[in-house]
């Protein structure tokens, strides 16, 4: 049951126990509602302190995040190696899904590329938040602006290169007076000297050692030993923008379409995570969960690779496996005929493409776990609270099978009744049972109509099995009222208690006191359900009988209308509601009925109240 407290609804215990559970690491983590719709990505440094924050009791919390709480039942994480990592990834998730409670926070942009004109004979660098299909070199995106900005300042002092977008005209700019551009629109340096700047430059992009990283770090110690500290500190910042931009950054790459497969497996499950690279940009994952008996991690990963590209419509350039397997060159060869040009199928030993496999893999292991706690969550609430229900009602075997029943009446009129069984703690709906009661129509009698549903359920049906446990709905009065009714049709040997509402509080044969139980514990949780369920389950047909009952007397109010013509409709039908909007031609369709009578009809349906009034009379 879930309870409403200040500042947003009180999260579920298996959530709370999913969140306490997460990773340390930085990663990116996304809010799912009821329906599985992603209401929000964000990204953190730590995941379990960031996620846990929204769950916990803060009546400070900003309105968003209240409202967004209120929505939020489930939440799904990615591991990342480095903040950094996590930031690119919490866009490109962004970008993808529109989470509701992101659009309103963030504008459209991207973030920014230094882009290399290097189609051009004398190339440009600037910095762009637009990848197009142009021949130029990219590299990024950057997290950090400032470090661009310091860094492409300093490409300017260092390298002349040209700024202005056209070579088209008349003279030399400011730029070459002042010795920032060396005049390639006038033919003052040849392409090939233009293109050793460019070199070195895109070797700076790609983080290599380059001279100037050399001279930078010269000049700074030669300040710091003169006692210049303002410009030591200046070259300092320099170095350390260059770093930031040079940082390896995973989650977007120059290196096309890929698929990285990671695997985690147990002694009966393994996970298998798939990281979709399109474009050189991470747009996803997928996890999926294979059962299997004593399988090697290799014959699980083969099997799950022919079933799953088997029936995928795209196969990327390159497929990159955790541990190699026998049929690794099949499987390219097999790709390759599927796709209609090369792939390659490979097990990376270092590097990027090394990096990758192991961040599949933990996130691989990570959605193992979380699934391993969810089994033990649900033993733990079903089995462990059928176990902990015998010890606190001192019953004398395990309540494998319980039923529960529930009557349902508006002032005796369809007076209905509901059985529902749980077995092992859980719902078996195919055991579920629903009774029209036949002595108490017309009057209210919940004792006669408990005697009439304890006769039809125990002293008629001896074929269906007998319960451990019976439950009743209600108090010390209810169960006292219930216990002749159940002995008299010879079920003497079923323990029999009942749950009172008020303070949920548990009566026991031949016990004066009640038990009261700990709102918190799994067996008062249990025994909630399955009340709640009978309840559920007779509201639903009584309101089913109701509706139908609500139908033939104002149908039999309409001219031309018998029995016949009434069952007819409520067959065709169904409810009063699809009758009311369908048109007289679709009413006259229906077996038995006539244009006249399906005018008539119509026209009921459309009539004021006080016409209604005056025909019902």
């Amino acid at each position: 049951m879930k309870s409403i407290r200040k500042g947003g609804h009180m999260p579920s215990e298996e959530l709370l126990e999913k969140v306490s559970h997460l990773p340390t690491t930085p990663g990116v983590y996304l809010w799912r509602d009821q329906y599985n719709r992603i209401i929000y990505v964000g990204k953190a440094i730590n995941l379990r302190n960031r996620v846990r924050s929204y769950v916990r009791n803060d009546a400070n919390r900003a309105p968003k995040v209240t409202a967004m709480m209120k929505r939020a039942v489930d939440v799904e994480i990615i591991q990342t190696k480095t903040e950094m990592e996590a930031l690119i990834l919490e866009n490109t998730l962004i970008k993808e899904h529109e989470p509701k409670y992101n659009i309103r926070l963030r504008d459209d942009k991207t973030y920014p590329y230094v882009k290399i004109s290097v189609q051009e004979d004398y190339p440009r660098v600037y910095m762009t938040r637009r990848l197009e299909r142009d021949g130029a070199k990219y590299f990024g995106p950057f997290t950090d602006v400032t470090s661009v900005h310091v860094v492409l300042k300093l490409i300017r002092q260092y390298y002349p290169l040209r700024t202005c977008k056209s070579m088209k005209v008349e003279r030399p700019c400011l730029q070459y007076h002042m010795h920032y551009c060396e005049a390639p629109c006038f033919n003052k340096i040849s392409i090939p000297d233009y293109r050793k700047y460019i070199d070195e430059i895109i070797e700076l992009f790609e983080g290599k050692p380059i001279p100037l990283l050399k001279e930078i770090k010269e000049k700074m110690e030669l300040a710091a030993e003169d006692l210049q500290f303002e410009d030591a500190a200046r070259y300092r910042d320099q170095l350390s923008s260059i770093e930031k931009i040079q940082e390896k950054q995973r989650m977007v790459t120059q290196r096309g379409d890929l698929d990285v497969l990671g695997i985690a497996v147990d002694t009966s499950m393994a996970c298998v995570q798939l990281l979709f690279i399109r474009g050189g940009r991470l747009l996803g994952r997928e996890n999926y969960f294979v059962q299997h008996d004593g399988d090697s991690p290799e014959t699980i990963m083969t099997d799950f690779i022919k079933q799953y590209y088997g029936d995928t419509n795209f196969i990327p350039k390159e497929l990159l496996l955790p541990m190699d397997s026998s049929d690794r060159d099949l499987l390219s060869e097999w790709f390759t005929q599927l796709k209609g040009q090369n792939v390659e199928v490979s097990v990376p030993q270092r590097g990027y493409k090394m990096d990758m496999i192991k961040m599949a893999h933990e996130n691989a292991e990570t959605f193992l776990e979380e699934r391993r706690r969810q089994w033990q969550y649900q033993i733990d609430k079903t089995g462990g609270a059928v176990k902990k229900l015998a010890e606190v009602l001192d019953l004398p075997r395990l309540p494998e099978r319980m039923e529960c029943f529930d009557i349902s009446h508006t002032q005796g009129a369809e007076t209905v009744a509901s059985m529902v069984v749980f077995e092992g703690g859980k719902p078996a709906k195919k055991e579920y049972r629903r009774f029209k009661l036949k002595t108490t129509q017309g009057k209210p009698d919940d004792f006669k109509s408990m005697a009439e549903i304890m006769e039809r359920r125990y002293g008629n049906e001896t074929d269906w099995p007998m319960p451990d446990l019976i439950i009743i709905d209600g108090g010390k009065g209810q169960l006292n009222a219930a216990l002749p009714l159940i002995r008299a049709v010879g079920v003497t040997d079923v323990p029999v208690i009942s749950l009172a509402k008020r303070i949920e509080e548990v009566f026991v044969e031949g016990q004066s006191e009640s038990i009261i139980l700990s709102h918190h514990t799994p067996e008062l949780q249990l025994l909630q359900q399955i009340r709640d369920e009978a309840h559920r389950f007779a509201i639903t047909y009584h309101r089913k009988l109701r509706g139908k009952r609500n139908l033939e007397s104002i149908l039999d109010h309409i001219e031309g209308i018998g029995p016949k013509r009434r069952k007819a409709l409520w067959a065709h039908f169904n409810s009063l509601e699809a009758m009311k909007e369908a048109s007289i031609d679709e009413l006259s369709k229906v077996e038995s009925m006539n244009y006249k009578t399906a005018e008539a009809l119509y026209n009921f349906f459309r009539m004021s109240k006080v016409e209604k009034q005056d025909i019902l009379k």
